[in-house]
């Protein structure tokens, strides 16, 4: 039983009711079968009443039984409601309420036979008592209808219609069933949508004139039955921007009252005693002649669930002049919000259009669908029809240009316009090329067609910034930002209307969805429909992108968004992804490029590129990529940093891909990102690590695309994973660079061919990774083919040549294979000072290899030479520089010369830090030979008393914390078993240790010193 209570009332009656059959309720008819369903009943009459209130139960019910209470035997419309209502006609209206019928035929009526018959009832009875209006029959009721109460009325269906219907069907083996009406209840039902639309519609239309508009009211139930719970949920039983009141009955029992003091009973009479006050006012009010009547065209009501934008909401009072008295306004006003679609702009206008129809009683509003020429012309004829502008009926009115004219006269009053949805620049300010049928009516632009006087404002909504300045004028448009943390909490939590989420798990989802309103509306809404939890939500995002966008994908109920508009988010971004592809061409290529790089920091030089690949000879490249840029950011898909480079909003980038990949245009944009990253990515040399790390993210981002099959775009994906390659080969994340080095390998050998040079440069490299991890046979194997290509292409004096040997005479010292990579140094040594002379950089290098072959002095005053001319020629801080001073404090070290080794090993350490980072392989080995000093120095001052280059420090203590932090990054970066953490791991054991002994020996003098004191 599904009751709603509606109050149909008219104006004072001149003449007498005459008296209709009313049922009798005893016993012995309610044991009848069957009834006799007689439409209008007479409960209550009196010779002055001056309304009508009309009862109408719900399926199931009764036109008494519904509002009798077990205790009494009359309905309460008919023995209480008289008592409170004293000028009132009071009627109930019976119909076949039934869904199944046993023995009887139920009515197979629908709703809407249900509800004409009601009509036709009223107007019958109206017309045959004399309080009939001379209007056109049914029109009557529409005209004097002033009030609806609706009790527990499931305006968007229940979640019980589908067992009811699946209950009916099977009685309906054995009972004669009416099924159409409990499948209008669905909450998917299309013909339930569409009632609620015309009643809308319908509300609207009253709603232009504040004394005609139709007060509505929401009872809903606080109590759930015992076998079924809550029949009608709040969420369902009430009308978004009407007044709401919940009574404390479950459904069955919030339409029976026996006493007058009962709070449902008082709640109700409390609504229809203020309706009636208002009707009985003179309709003829003078102050009213002297001031147009306000009207309120708004298809929506106000959002219950709005949250926040304080802050825009204030700024737009100041901006539309809203502040202060209306009298005082001097000039036109105009406003707009921009910001993405989705990010609720409309919701703001809403929200701003319900404070003013409250602040400002005698302002009008008007709403205009703006995202195409038939949506606006549409908005003014309605404009004209309601506020009957002068010749609003006749053939030849020009809506657009007489609606205009109309509302910048003073007969119009003050009011309030908005423009919604004016997205698009061509349908206001279109091109010189753009065709007049397609952007304008008869050759005219909508813009053109906008009012402007000074007792009216314009609020704009758009996603494009460009047309809500030109809008208002030049004036900057308030962007509509992300929500903000408590913000988003909030909106999720109106949406759920739980109050078992935790603010962590809600948080969490309003930062995944990145505060966007729709997303989190929509999330709300899919977690509600199939009645899981938010972390169950998360899950679904943990997934893949695909399922993420397939979430963004969902359609859901929006308040407050027009049809025609999608409700998904991702439909609502790919709308205007269209819009820019169509009038933006270059824009939408742009757009497309940088969704496959990384969403942040976008360098400005890729694009560049991009705009001169493409660029051809009639256009300046320059001049078009600043004017697409322009038009991304304006519709919000990308910001601009300081520096040029460029933000993607996460979700946008996602949606774009998928778009894209509907179009079958993923591999042609891929390929483009590609070549932009691979033409200005570096290999990693030194001079080149800091373009190297800020590129890097862009480099993962077009290699983790899918893989192409085109042999031309396999060749450019291998470039990219030899440059960074190079770049963790340099880092010391040689697995890393190992991993990437074998791919590009393999790729450069199945179609170049082993020996070619590419694949053998890469196979270099892929030796060098091999060497630092000890996998030296490996490395050696690799090595020694590459070596022996070279000397074949380029002789044995070649750089390439030599830079070769260079590298497998260091993996011959790696393997203690001193003899051959002792010949293998002195050769190339000789080589580089007849070539390029002593003083060469190469040639030093190649000093400092020899070396470390070298014993005692000669090999210090090698080291000592290099060093000095490394910081000549590079600088302190040059890697080269570094390993230069590494080396020559281990001789100095090993001579015994701790103090300078020290001093070395610090300044060498700091600079390692601060220019290769802390986790970098050479830092954590100098951290290890700066330890091994520090525990010398320890032992000397131990035994010998010896000072050392800072007194102050804990020798013993410093390196056995500097050992623990080198335990710990090695095994952060290379794992526990890796040889070069095993090796720090020992040298730890070996500082405690020589702390253990320390401490032992100390004990020792302290008794020596008491026994000889004694």
């Amino acid at each position: 039983m599904l009751s709603s209570l509606r109050r149909v009332f008219r104006g004072k009656l001149d003449q007498t009711d005459s008296p209709c059959e009313e049922a009798s309720p005893s016993p012995s008819l309610k044991r009848q079968p069957t009834r006799t369903y007689s439409g209008i009943q007479v409960l209550h009459k009196s010779d002055h009443d001056e309304v009508d209130i009309v009862f109408v139960h719900g399926l199931k019910g009764d036109c008494l039984g519904t509002w009798k209470d077990r205790s009494t035997n009359e309905p309460w419309p008919k023995t209480l409601l008289p008592q409170e209502i004293k000028a009132a006609r009071i009627l109930t209206y019976s119909y076949d309420a039934t869904v199944t019928g046993k023995g009887s035929l139920p009515s197979q009526n629908r709703i809407s036979n249900h509800a004409s018959t009601l009509l036709s009832a009223l107007a019958t009875l109206r017309q045959n008592d004399d309080t009939q209006r001379p209007e056109k029959h049914l029109q009557d009721i529409f005209n004097f209808t002033r009030g609806v109460i609706f009790l527990g009325t499931p305006h968007f269906g229940s979640s019980l219609a589908k067992i009811g219907e699946l209950v009916s069907q099977s009685v309906g083996k054995f009972k004669w069933t009416n099924s159409d009406i409990i499948q209008v209840l669905n909450r998917d039902s299309e013909v339930l949508a569409r009632i609620q639309d015309s009643f809308k519609a319908l509300l609207i239309i009253r709603g232009t004139d504040e004394f005609n508009m139709i007060e509505i009211t929401c009872f809903y139930e606080e109590l759930p039955t015992k076998r079924l719970g809550c029949i009608v949920p709040k969420h369902s039983a009430i009308l978004p921007g009407y007044t709401s009141i919940g009574i404390e009955r479950n459904h069955a029992e919030m339409t029976k009252f026996s006493q007058t003091d009962e709070p449902g009973f008082v709640a109700i009479c409390g609504e229809l005693k203020r309706w009636i006050k208002k009707i009985q006012q003179p309709e003829n009010n003078p102050q009213k002649n002297h001031a147009p009547v306000a009207r309120y065209l708004i298809p929506y009501g106000c959002n219950p669930d709005f949250v926040g934008r304080s802050e825009i909401l204030e700024l737009l009072k100041t901006q539309l002049g809203h502040t202060g008295a209306r009298s005082q306004r001097k000039a036109h006003f105009r406003a707009s919000l921009h910001g993405l679609g989705g990010i609720g702009k409309t919701q703001i206008a809403l929200a701003y259009s319900s404070w003013l129809q409250e602040a400002f009683e005698n302002t009008s509003i008007f709403w205009v669908h703006a995202s195409s020429v038939e949506r606006f012309s549409e908005a003014y004829s309605n404009i004209a029809k309601e506020c009957k502008i002068p010749r609003h009926e006749e053939p030849d009115f020009d809506a657009l240009s007489e609606t205009k004219a109309w509302l910048e006269s003073k007969e119009s009053g003050q009011w309030l316009m908005v423009v919604d949805n004016a997205d698009d620049m061509q349908l206001f300010f279109p091109q010189v090329d753009d065709s007049p049928s397609s952007t304008s009516v008869k050759g005219r632009v909508l813009s053109q067609f906008i009012p402007e006087c000074t007792h009216g404002t314009i609020l704009i909504t758009t996603r494009n910034m460009q047309v809500g300045s030109r809008l208002t004028k030049g004036k900057r448009p308030i962007k509509v930002g992300k929500m903000d943390e408590k913000e988003s909490i909030q909106l999720l939590q109106q949406g759920l209307q739980q109050g078992d989420e935790s603010e962590k798990d809600l948080l969490q989802l309003s930062s995944r969805l990145e505060f966007l309103p729709l997303a989190l509306v929509q999330a709300a809404a899919f977690i509600q429909e199939n009645s899981i939890t938010v972390t169950d939500y998360l899950g679904l995002l943990d997934g893949s992108e695909d399922d993420l966008v397939e979430l963004l994908n969902q359609e859901f109920e929006a308040f407050g968004r027009d049809s025609d508009t999608p409700r998904a988010v991702a439909q609502t971004w790919m709308l205007s992804f269209q819009q820019i592809e169509r009038q933006y061409p270059f824009a939408g290529e742009l757009l497309s490029l940088m969704c496959f790089f990384d969403r942040q920091a976008i360098p400005l030089e890729f694009l560049e590129f991009y705009a001169e690949e493409k660029n051809n000879a009639e256009s300046n490249a320059k001049m078009r990529l600043v004017r697409s840029l322009g038009v991304l950011k304006a519709f919000c898909f990308i910001h601009a940093e300081r520096g040029g480079d460029h933000n993607m909003h996460r979700l946008v980038q996602l949606v774009t891909r998928t778009w894209l990949m509907r179009k079958g245009a993923m591999a042609s944009y891929a390929r483009d990102a590609m070549l932009a990253v691979s033409d200005f990515y570096p290999y990693g040399h030194f001079e080149e690590l800091s373009t190297c790390a800020a590129y890097l993210s862009h480099a993962f981002s077009v290699l983790n695309l899918q893989k192409v099959e085109c042999d031309e775009d396999r060749l450019l994906r291998a470039s990219m994973l030899h440059r960074v390659g190079g770049f963790f080969l340099f880092q010391g994340r040689y697995l890393e660079a190992e991993g990437l080095q074998r791919e590009g390998l393999k790729i450069r050998s199945d179609l170049l061919g082993e020996e070619h040079i590419e694949t053998k440069v890469l196979a270099l490299d892929l030796s060098r990774s091999l060497r630092y991890q000890q996998k030296s046979e490996e490395a050696e194997r690799l090595n020694v083919a590459v070596l022996q290509t070279w000397r074949r292409l380029y002789g044995e004096e070649d750089h390439k040549t030599l830079d070769a040997m260079r590298k497998l005479a260091t993996i011959y010292y790696m393997q203690d294979k001193d003899g051959d990579a002792k010949s293998l140094y002195t050769r190339i040594l000789e080589v580089k000072k007849r070539v390029l002379g002593e003083d060469h950089i190469d040639t030093i290098q190649a000093m400092e290899d020899l070396s470390l072959l070298l014993e005692g002095k000669e090999a210090e005053r090698i080291q000592r030479h290099v060093v000095d001319a490394s910081i000549k020629i590079l600088g302190k801080d040059d890697p080269l520089t570094l390993i230069g001073m590494t080396h020559l404090s281990m001789t100095l070290y090993y001579a015994g010369e701790t103090i300078e080794a020290e001093e070395l090993q610090v300044q060498s350490l700091e600079a390692s830090k601060r220019v290769l980072g802390e986790e970098h392989p050479s830092t954590t080995l100098r951290m290890m030979y700066l330890a091994q000093t520090w525990m010398m120095l320890g032992e000397f001052s131990v035994n010998e008393g010896t000072r050392h280059l800072y007194p102050d420090v804990d020798m013993f203590g410093d390196a056995k914390k500097l050992l623990e932090e080198c335990v710990r990054l090695r095994t952060k970066v290379h794992g526990p078993d890796h040889p070069e953490t095993l090796e720090s791991i020992l040298c730890l054991e070996k500082c405690q240790d020589a702390i253990e002994r320390a401490e032992h020996l100390e004990v020792n003098d302290k008794t020596l010193g008491h026994n000889s004191q004694a």
